[in-house]
């Protein structure tokens, strides 16, 4: 008997499909002749099954509960109702938020990645963290990462071995590439499915300060959210964060977070719980068609350099106003957001060369990778009084800070909005962690105590000027 693999077994597509029906097709005998028909059952049973075995034990459920106050009384926060009715009905009753999003076990030790929006909430958390087997463990979040929209988590349990998954190179996938979701879309249960990546590199999504997704048609729906995207070697390719859709169910068009920039933070919740990203001490802006043309550029790509930092790592390495960042490391970038991701991956230590397009000519500077400065001092003060920006907590900016709240210029000087209290006169006026107050009755804030001096200072009305988005914001109020 001779082996199904044998020549005389096999049919191709031209001979099985006839010359009528391959012209239908629009394929030509010699390309048919490259596409075999399957030769045996066994070759038409193949699947994914190998793949899901190694990868579906690391991703687990996370169920999160969130105890949160709440008065009863509707009437409690009313100036009128409030002063009849407080003492009656205005008692603060505990009330339980669930949320439920899917994560990953990337160590045995038991430790947990998953997207920050998953855990976050208002009030104390409590986490508990199922496996694929149906044991649950209690888990501590160790870090959460804002900007990048990732939260890593530790299970309690001791001693104990968990299933994990390994990293992949996420820079070494392509478009076409085949990829799997497994997760746990709207509570049913462990789902796996499939689909390729459909882009790479989308900077524009809005979902994080670091904008770099892989795009897959993988179904993703809700619940699939801190799930794992695994490529073919059941590694972990990415972190599935969020679909696009009009009806909240999948499109066809999910993203993830890569696996480059997910290992970074898990590094560096093993290493202190803070993420610690490169400065490069310049602010970018995008190339636009008509910026291209005025330099002399091909293509409308690349990260334009607006300003350098003086002290910072960009100007130390030759970097001038005007220049156009267009790799780090051999690896191309298409836009400021792009260049950020490839820049911060880099981690902390060492240097980055990059390729840079000056008077068009090609240049490199090698750019040191090191932390962001304290400089000025932060000097953070929760600010109170009878004033609208009571309720906010603010610091001086310095590169360190304005990394932390995400502000693009880090050269600039000034007061940032760290944090806003819920029901202040700052929260009702609608001020915003990032924001920038710019000015105080027509005088500049430059500092902190600058600005606690302009508060004091006024009576009885303020002009406020707060930038968001880099547009400024007029506001007068009075009393």
């Amino acid at each position: 008997m001779k082996p199904m693999s044998s020549p005389s077994r096999k049919t191709s597509i031209a001979a099985f499909l006839g010359a009528a029906t391959l012209l239908a097709l629009g394929l030509s005998p010699a390309e048919a002749q490259q596409r075999a028909v399957p030769e045996s059952a066994a070759v038409m049973k193949q699947s994914f099954a190998p793949v899901v075995k190694r990868a579906a034990p690391a991703v687990v459920n996370v169920y999160v509960r969130h105890r949160v106050e709440q008065m009863i009384s509707p009437f409690f926060d009313d100036p009128f109702f409030g002063r009849l009715f407080g003492e009656r009905f205005g008692i603060p009753r505990e009330r339980i938020q669930n949320s439920l999003g899917s994560g990953v076990l990337v160590a045995p030790e038991g430790v947990v990645v998953t997207n920050n929006h998953v855990i976050q909430g208002s009030g104390e958390a409590e986490i508990t963290v199922a496996l694929a087997d149906g044991r649950e463990f209690p888990a501590k979040l160790i870090l959460k990462d804002e900007q990048t929209d990732l939260a890593v988590l530790r299970l309690d349990a001791p001693g104990v071995q968990f299933s994990s998954i390994g990293f992949a190179d996420s820079d070494s996938l392509e478009v076409g590439d085949i990829v799997l979701a497994i997760g746990d879309p709207f509570g049913v249960g462990q789902t796996v499915t499939s689909g390729i990546v459909s882009a790479l590199a989308r900077t524009q999504v809005g979902i994080s300060d670091y904008q770099f997704f892989i795009q897959t048609d993988a179904a993703i729906n809700p619940g699939n959210s801190g799930g794992a995207l695994v490529d073919m070697a059941g590694q972990l390719a990415g972190i599935n964060t969020a679909i696009f859709s009009k009806s909240g169910g999948s499109h066809g068009i999910g993203f993830a977070i890569p696996s480059n920039m997910v290992r970074l933070v898990v590094q560096s919740a093993l290493k202190g719980g803070k993420v610690q990203r490169p400065w490069l001490g310049a602010t970018l802006q995008t190339v636009t068609p008509d910026i291209a043309e005025s330099l002399g550029l091909a293509t409308p790509s690349g990260a334009l350099v607006a300003k350098v930092h003086a002290k910072g790592p960009a100007a130390k390495a030759g970097l001038l106003a005007g220049d156009v960042v267009v790799s780090v490391d051999d690896k191309p970038v298409q836009d400021p957001q792009a260049f950020q991701y490839r820049f911060v991956t880099q981690g902390i230590g060492g240097a980055a060369e990059l390729g840079v397009l000056r008077k068009g000519q090609k240049v490199k500077a090698t750019v040191t990778l090191i932390a962001p400065v304290e400089d000025p001092p932060r000097d953070v003060r929760d600010l109170q009084g009878r004033h609208p920006l009571t309720g906010c907590k603010v610091a001086n900016i310095s590169p360190a800070v304005a990394q932390e709240v995400g502000l693009d210029d880090d050269t600039r000087e000034g007061v940032v909005v760290l944090e806003v209290q819920d029901k202040t006169p700052a929260a009702r006026l609608g001020v915003k962690r990032g924001d920038v107050v710019v000015g105080i009755n027509n005088e500049k804030v430059k500092s902190v105590a600058g600005l606690v001096s302009a508060l004091e200072a006024a009576d009885g009305g303020w002009r406020l000027s707060v930038e968001r988005g880099g547009k400024v914001f007029n506001l007068a109020i009075q009393g």
